[in-house]
Order: C-alpha cells, then structure tokens, then sequence
C-alpha cells in the first residue's frame, strides 16, 4: 500500500510547486486519458495500480521514478503494445486520430536493423504501411525531412555501425517522427549517452517540440532533465506503479544554459528531488 506519509509529503510538494502558476492550458483539453489503470503481468507482478493521468494536447511530460515502478509499462499502454487489466484509456480525439500513425515510440535504444542503411531504417514504418519510396519524390522526400529535423542530412548511406551513439538515436528519434505523430512517446532514450551529448539532444528535442507541437510524454530517472524539459512532472513509485505526485514547471520556453543555472530550476529541482525521494520511501 502507498504510505500516508509519503503521499501527503509528496502532494504538498505538488502545491508548492505549482501555488502560484496554473497548470498549462493544454491540459485542459486532454489527447489522452487513462482513468483507473491497472496491469499485473502473468507472472503475478502488478506493475500499475488505478492510474489516472490526462495528457494535454502540445504538453511535454515527463514520467519521473525508480526502476520497477511501470514507467515504461505506462508508455506501452498508450502505445497499444499491451493492454490494461483494469481501468480504460480514452482517446477523446478518436475520431481524428490514427494510432498507425499519429503515435511514434523511441525506445531506451535506438533497435536500429544493423545491415540497412540510414534512410532504410528510417523508411521502416513508411515500409510497413506499404508505402514505397520513390526517388526524388514520395516518401523519399518524408525520409529526408525527417533526417533534417535531428541533423542528419548526408548520412542517408551510412550504416549504423559507421555512427556514434548520439548519431544512433537521431536515426531512431528520425525513425518515430518519419510518420509526423501528433503524440511522440520517449522511453529514456538519452539515459546512456555521455552528459555532453545527452544535453544536446535535451536542447534539440525542445527545439521539435516548440515548432512542431507535439505532445511529448517522456520517461526518465532524471530529476535535472525532467524539470528542463517539462511543462509537467508526473513523479511514480513503485510496488506497485502509481503516481504519488504532479508538479508544474512553470519556466518559460525557449530553455538554455541560463535556465539551467539559475535559482528557478534549483528550486524546482529540489522541490521534485524531494517528492520523488517520498516517494521511494514509500516503497
């Protein structure tokens, strides 16, 4: 059970945070709903237990919490790779939304198909929905945009072996955007590159965000990197996955160096260290 103590701690903390700033409008008008959700795996494992979160259309939202406490599970479920035990998630757009396509997923590793080159891996889901590239035009020209949005123009014919890592997970950011989704779902896809390039990548995806209005919903164990990125913390422990905590990055965007350095961000970086801290008490 969650500990009282924790929760309470945890939902003052949320207050805090958030007393003075709204939560943002987007959220409001909610992309996707899952209201009391729950999965235990068939082993018996409950990895979520009666979730309810909302995503807002244009939100950047962040799932934040320790190992084993159903991030990834979440992300899954709203992907539609697996199904909910309990609970139901709604998509109050149905009508106008095509899961096939207006959902794009990059995992914690690039999964990239070793022998095909750049513009072959990022053509797979084009392939998949038997779309055919055509040179100089078609989904060619899809392929292309979606390399020029993570800065990979010229490296169509390089293998995945000939890349660095950062260069992996462009291809396969590239991969998930090739569709142009509406809802672009991150399983902590920077967690193993090197600070340096995991702070470009930061400042990059913010970047698409801003101009491409997506809705972001992004998994990590990082405090520093979800309250950069986020409009909202979504703070989750486990034993079983629930959420114990909500917090609101009311920082304006565009975000840079400033931002990081400055007492706004240690602020909220304490405020959700310390929630999140709670919550792993409660465990």
């Amino acid at each position: 059970m969650r500990a009282p103590a924790a929760q309470s701690a945890a939902a003052a903390a949320a207050v805090t945070i958030g007393a003075d700033t709204p939560p943002p409008p987007a959220a409001t008008r909610p992309l996707v709903r899952m209201a009391h959700v729950s999965k235990r795996f068939g082993n018996g494992v409950l990895a979520l237990r009666d979730l309810d979160l909302d995503i807002g259309r244009h939100e950047f939202v962040s799932l934040l919490g320790p190992s084993g406490c159903g991030k990834s599970t979440a992300l899954r479920l709203i992907a539609g790779l697996t199904s909910p035990s309990s609970g139901a998630i709604d998509w109050p757009e149905r009508a106008t939304l095509a899961p096939a396509t207006d959902i794009g997923f990059v995992f914690q590793e690039p999964t990239l198909m070793p022998w095909a080159s750049v513009f072959d891996n990022v053509n797979l889901p084009l392939k998949l929905q038997r779309r055919a590239p055509a040179a100089g035009g078609g989904t060619a020209m899809e392929v292309d945009a979606a390399l020029a949005m993570v800065g990979l123009t010229g490296f169509e014919r390089a293998y995945p072996r000939e890349l660095s890592g950062g260069m992996k997970m462009r291809v396969s950011i590239a991969r998930a955007l090739v569709t142009r989704p509406r809802l672009l779902l991150m399983d902590e896809p920077f967690a193993a590159l090197d600070e340096i390039t995991r702070v470009k990548l930061n400042n990059d995806l913010l970047e698409l965000w801003h101009s491409q209005s997506w809705t972001v919903v992004f998994v990590t164990h990082s405090v520093y990197e979800s309250v950069y990125l986020s409009n909202r913390i979504v703070v989750m422990a486990a034993r079983p996955g629930r959420i114990v905590a909500e917090h609101v990055v009311d920082a304006p965007y565009p975000r840079d160096e400033e931002f990081r350095t400055s007492p706004r961000y240690n602020e909220h970086c304490r405020i959700v260290s310390r929630s999140l801290a709670l919550a792993m008490e409660g465990m």
